[in-house]
């Protein structure tokens, strides 16, 4: 996914659950209160908030192995990371 394109809410959630995070975890390491990274998975589509608030949360995510996904037919997603 480019660096330009945006992530929604359901990626932070699926991303943070497949590396296994908890969310006052994610929320500590990505400097932001809990209600606003709730409030940004519960967001419907693009990931509700200030962009450097979200884009700190990607960083956090993508360091823990999360690969975001961008639309390729069935919309956007997530992965993880290959073992090495």
């Amino acid at each position: 996914m480019s660096e330009s394109a945006k992530i929604t809410g359901r990626q932070i959630a699926a991303g943070r659950t497949l590396a296994g995070i908890a969310q006052g975890d994610l929320a500590l390491a990505a400097k932001i209160s809990i209600p606003t990274l709730r409030r940004m998975e519960a967001s419907d589509g693009e990931a509700a908030g200030m962009t450097n608030n979200v884009e700190s949360v990607k960083r956090v995510l993508e360091g823990a192995g999360v690969i975001f996904v961008a639309e390729n037919g069935e919309g956007p997603g997530v992965r993880l990371r290959k073992a090495k």
